[in-house]
C-alpha cells in the first residue's frame, strides 16, 4: 500500500481492464539433417544466402537438407533453425597458434566433422597492432596447401576467406579476439586452451587444422536425437531444437530412411505441443495400395506428403529428385503470412518444382486421401500444386492441418500472453479481467476469419467463474478457464448440383 506522510498531490499508476495478447509466430521452421559444414548447436538463418554462409551449399546427391532449406525460402519461408546432424563422437578440428615455439591460443572449427581439416589459418602481425588472423576454407581440398594471399594463380581457390585484423589479447580492448572472432566467424572460434599462454601469437604460416573426423558408420537415430549433450545452450540435434521456443514446425528430409526417426519427430511434437511435423513418403513409393502412413503413425501433430518432387540442381544444371517437405514448410509459412494459420496450406503452387516423381491420378488420390496422404499433383495450365490438407489423425475433429495448427497458435498465444496472471489474487476481479483479455483476443482472431459464426457469440465462449472452479481449486491456487472455439474447416469437397428444367415452369427447390 502507498504511504501518505505529508500533505501534497500524489500521482499513482494502476492497471485496469484487459491486457493485450500478441499472436505468436507460426511460420518458423526447424530443420534437422546433414550440411556441408557449420555448428551443430541449432542456429537461426534468415535466407538462403545466410544458410550458405554458415552451413555451406550442396555437397552430395543424397544430402537433401540444402535443397529443403532453399525450397523453404523459395516458397515464402522467412526464418528457420538448422540442427546440423553429425555422427555422435565425431572429432572437431583444431590448431595451436604459436608464440615462438610455445602454444599461445587455440583455433577450432565451429563444428565437428572432417570439413574442419579443410580449414587453413595464417597468423601475421596486425596492421596497427596485435595480430592478424586469416582463415581459408576449401570445399574440395587442393592437391597441395598454398597461401592464397601470395599465390593468386593456384587452383582451386578457397570457397570462404575470412580476415580478422588488429586482434588483441587484452579483454578490455574493443579488438579483443573473443569479441571479433567468436560468433562472427562462420568457420572457427579462438580461445585460450589448456597449456596456452594467451600471448599474441606470431605464427604459424598457412597451416591446416587437424583432428576433425566424421565418425564411423552411417547415421542412426541416436545421432539425430543427441541425448549425449544435455547442457543447456549446448544441446544438439532434436533435443537442441526442443530448446527453441520459436519453432512451430519441424522437418527432417527423407526421415523414412532412418529407422525410428519419423516416430521421434512425432513424439517431439506431441510432447512439446507447440509444433507440427512434416513427413515425406519414402523415395520410390510406387505401390499405392501399401502406402498407409496412418497405420503406423496415427497422430494429429503431423502431415504426410507424396510423392517426391524434381528441382533443378543449380550446381549441376540437371533435374534432381528431392523430398518435398522443405517446400511444404515454405508453403505453410507463405499461407500463414498471406492468409493466416486458419487457411489450409493446400491448392498452392510449389515454387521451384519442375516435375514429380510420380504423376498421381484422381483415382489414386481417392485411395490415398482418406488415409491421410496429402498428394502433390500436376494440373495442366495450373502447374504443380499441393492437393491435400489432412493430418495423420483418424480422429475426425483433428483431420485438417489448419485446425491443428490454429489450436497450436491459440494455445501458445494464450499461454505467453497470460503469464501476468500467475500469483495475482485469485478473486472475481481477476476472473473478470482474464475473461475480458481472452475475449478481446479471440474476437480479433474471429475478425481475421479463423473462427465460424456471424458474430463473436457464435464463434467462441470464455467461462471463468464458480462453475469452472470449486473452492478446493481456489484454495489450491488453481484458476481454471473454459474456452470453446469454432474453427473454420476447409472446403475440401466442392459440390455443384446441376439439374435440367424447362424454362418458365415452376421449380421446386
Amino acid at each position: 500500500m502507498p504511504e501518505y506522510l505529508s500533505p501534497g498531490v500524489y500521482i499513482e499508476e494502476f492497471e485496469i481492464g484487459a491486457k493485450p495478447i500478441a499472436g505468436v509466430s507460426t511460420s518458423t521452421a526447424g530443420f534437422l539433417g546433414e550440411t556441408e559444414r557449420g555448428p551443430t548447436v541449432p542456429r537461426m538463418v534468415t535466407g538462403w544466402l545466410d544458410f550458405q554462409r554458415v552451413f555451406g551449399s550442396y555437397f552430395g546427391a543424397d544430402k537433401y537438407l540444402p535443397y529443403a532449406v532453399q525450397g523453404f525460402f523459395d516458397n515464402g519461408g522467412q526464418r528457420c533453425f538448422i540442427g546440423r546432424v553429425v555422427k555422435t563422437g565425431a572429432g572437431t578440428a583444431s590448431l595451436k597458434l604459436k608464440k615462438g615455439t610455445a602454444d599461445a591460443l587455440t583455433v577450432q572449427a565451429v563444428g565437428e566433422g572432417s570439413w574442419g581439416t579443410r580449414i587453413a589459418v595464417k597468423v601475421a602481425a596486425g596492421t596497427f597492432g596485435g595480430f592478424k588472423l586469416s582463415v581459408f576454407y576449401w570445399k574440395d581440398a587442393p592437391a597441395a596447401l598454398y597461401d592464397p594471399d601470395t599465390n593468386t594463380a593456384a587452383k582451386p581457390r578457397p570457397t570462404v576467406v575470412e580476415v580478422f585484423d588488429n586482434l588483441a589479447v587484452n579483454e578490455s580492448s574493443p579488438d579483443y579476439y573473443v569479441k571479433k572472432v567468436n560468433g562472427i566467424s562462420s568457420l572457427v572460434t579462438l580461445t585460450k586452451g589448456a597449456g596456452d599462454s594467451g600471448e599474441i601469437p606470431d605464427g604459424p604460416a598457412v597451416t591446416y587444422l587437424a583432428g576433425g573426423d566424421d565418425g564411423a558408420g552411417a547415421l542412426v537415430l541416436a545421432d539425430y536425437v543427441r541425448t549425449d549433450t544435455n547442457e543447456p545452450g549446448k544441446r544438439k540435434g532434436l533435443n537442441g531444437l526442443a530448446e527453441v521456443d520459436e519453432i512451430s514446425m519441424v522437418y527432417s528430409p527423407n526421415a523414412q530412411a532412418v529407422a525410428g526417426l519419423v516416430g521421434a519427430l512425432i513424439t517431439h511434437c506431441e510432447t512439446l505441443k507447440d509444433r507440427f511435423a512434416i513427413i515425406d513418403a519414402a523415395q520410390g513409393s510406387a505401390s499405392i495400395s501399401s502406402l498407409d502412413p496412418r497405420s503406423s503413425n496415427d497422430t494429429k501433430y503431423a502431415a504426410f506428403y507424396y510423392p517426391w518432387i524434381k528441382v533443378i540442381d543449380p550446381a549441376a544444371g540437371v533435374q534432381r529428385l528431392v523430398p518435398p517437405g522443405g517446400h511444404m514448410a515454405g508453403i505453410y509459412a507463405r499461407t500463414d503470412v498471406e492468409r493466416g494459420v486458419h487457411k489450409a496450406p493446400a491448392n498452392e503452387s510449389v515454387r521451384g518444382a519442375v516435375d514429380l516423381e510420380f504423376q498421381i491420378t484422381k483415382g489414386e488420390q481417392d485411395i490415398l486421401n482418406p488415409r491421410g496422404v496429402n498428394c502433390i499433383r500436376f494440373f495442366p495450365g495450373r502447374g504443380i500444386r499441393v492437393w491435400g490438407a489432412r493430418t495423420l489423425s483418424s480422429d475426425a475433429l483433428w483431420k485438417y492441418i489448419n485446425v491443428r495448427r490454429l489450436f497450436i497458435f491459440l494455445e501458445e498465444s494464450i499461454e505467453e500472453g497470460t503469464q501476468w496472471v500467475v500469483f495475482e489474487p485469485n478473486d472475481e476481479k481477476l476472473w473478470a479481467r482474464v475473461k475480458r483479455t481472452l475475449t478481446e483476443f479471440l474476437t480479433r482472431v474471429w475478425r481475421d476469419g479463423a473462427l465460424m459464426g456471424t458474430k463473436p457469440e457464435e464463434a467462441f465462449f470464455v467461462k471463468v467463474d464458480r462453475s469452472t472452479m470449486t473452492q478446493d481449486d481456489i484454495d489450491n491456487g488453481r484458476l481454471i478457464v473454459l474456452i470453446g472455439v469454432a474453427p473454420v474447416k476447409p472446403a475440401e469437397f466442392v459440390i455443384f448440383r446441376i439439374a435440367q428444367y424447362a424454362g418458365g415452369s415452376e421449380v421446386t427447390e
